[in-house]
């Protein structure tokens, strides 16, 4: 009988086609940890909540990630090795010793192009369709091999724990909020995602990390009510102020007896104007503390979030900041909180120095000190640090260890610093530009 003839019998056929077998499974257990890996859990939610059980399936896979990759490289190894045992036999039995090269070089190849990065290159481009067409299987395959994944899984982590490595199953590689800044500023960086876009997510996702005290208008720049004043002067005072909303102190300006807003004031004020003959005599009987409203105080280290929902339930949009000992310290407004979010809110009350930053020549951005570090880097898309400071003239003087003299220059954080003004030991002018 002749000995090729022999080589390539039946047998020679049925091998071949199991390894072409075993690679269409190598490729389906690749492409399938490729694809539920990469599959983003949101998008599968949104599709698991519109009915697809497939979605709903690859959630529920993918909840224990380190039994499913177990699972899974463990019937890609089973077949990849069968596969190679199979071709190497083969190649043998039908080239003698030159079978064993042959053999690892054909696999090498096959395995490469058609049980890796063909699946994995298509599993990563539909990430969540694959992981929905492939959830079935791979459930059934997980809990076949589960009783051995629980053991190796049992043996590596005891280990692990001889070299002092301890592995928590129940954590998650990476927190939602960061893979949420992550993708926002990847889409930014790419020009898919608008600035815009991105500070008003982002700032809406930082309402539970900041405090009041971050944001406050400072106590030095609030404008406040005498309540001993002549009332023509509190009505002159209310009608020139900016704001609807003013405290009213008694005696000293650190002892706060209400709250007015500017349409009680004007009411109570009408109500004593003499509809007959519209004398105003009556404004002498007028006192400001029947009108004003019960001062809401707020502790400075109250997060963003949960001052909102206070507002929103006591619906009022104001309240005072006060520390631990009850020392006044600023002022928050509803209006502050939201502009963490959308921006600067501007109206035609505002004065002209709010407007949007607006570099000269020389690339320099002349700001007020009491500007926050986050409004700035929101406002020039900086990224000037913001934990040891709130505003720009506490970080300069935080970074100086000293209160600076009008014309020092400084330069920390990859930017120059130049005082331009000072009033007494509060800088209020200051003029930066990046190095």
């Amino acid at each position: 009988m002749d000995p090729t003839t022999s080589a390539f019998d039946s047998a020679f056929f049925i091998t071949g086609g199991s390894i072409l077998l075993l690679l269409v499974l190598s490729g389906f257990f690749s492409g399938s940890e490729t694809a539920l890996t990469a599959a983003s859990r949101g998008k599968l939610r949104s599709q698991a909540d519109r009915g697809s059980r497939g979605a709903q399936r690859a959630l529920d896979i993918t909840e224990d990630n380190e039994r499913l990759i177990g699972s899974v490289l463990l019937g890609n190894n089973l077949v990849n090795i069968l596969a190679t045992s199979l071709a190497t036999a083969l190649f043998t039995r039908a080239f003698g010793e030159s079978g064993v090269a042959l053999a690892t070089l054909v696999m090498t190849l096959l395995v490469l192009v058609f049980a890796e990065v063909l699946p994995k290159t298509y599993a990563i481009t539909n990430a969540e369709r694959a992981a929905a067409l492939v959830s079935p299987i791979i459930q059934v395959v997980v809990r076949v091999f589960s009783p051995i994944v629980s053991a190796v899984r049992f043996f590596v982590r005891g280990v692990l724990r001889v070299f002092g490595i301890q592995t928590d199953p129940d954590s998650h590689i990476l927190a939602v909020r960061e893979e949420i800044e992550g993708a926002l500023n990847l889409g930014h960086s790419e020009g898919i995602v608008e600035k815009e876009d991105r500070d008003r997510i982002l700032g809406a996702l930082d309402l539970a990390e900041r405090t009041v005290e971050e944001i406050m208008l400072h106590r030095s720049g609030i404008e406040m009510i005498d309540a001993a004043s002549d009332p023509a002067d509190i009505l002159r005072q209310c009608l020139e102020s900016r704001h609807t909303r003013l405290p009213v102190f008694d005696g000293e300006p650190e002892n706060i007896i209400g709250a007015v807003h500017a349409k009680d004031l004007l009411r109570a004020m009408h109500k004593l104007i003499d509809p007959a003959t519209g004398s105003v005599a009556g404004l002498t009987k007028f006192n400001i503390r029947e009108v004003a409203m019960t001062p809401y105080f707020v502790p400075e280290t109250t997060t963003l979030d949960d001052q909102m929902r206070n507002f929103l339930r006591r619906r009022t949009h104001f309240a005072l900041v006060v520390d631990e000992y009850g020392t006044l310290q600023g002022l928050i407004t509803l209006e502050d909180i939201l502009e963490e979010i959308v921006g600067e809110i501007t109206d035609e009350f505002d004065l002209a120095e709010d407007a949007a930053l607006v570099a000269d020549e020389d690339g320099h951005y002349a700001i007020d000190g009491s500007m926050t570090i986050r409004d700035l880097n929101r406002a020039v898309d900086w990224s000037l640090p913001d934990e040891e400071a709130n505003t720009v003239a506490g970080l300069v003087i935080h970074e100086a260890q000293m209160i600076p003299t009008v014309g020092q220059v400084f330069s920390f954080h990859g930017f120059r610093f130049e005082v331009l003004g000072r009033n007494g030991n509060r800088i209020t002018q200051l003029k930066i530009r990046p190095l």
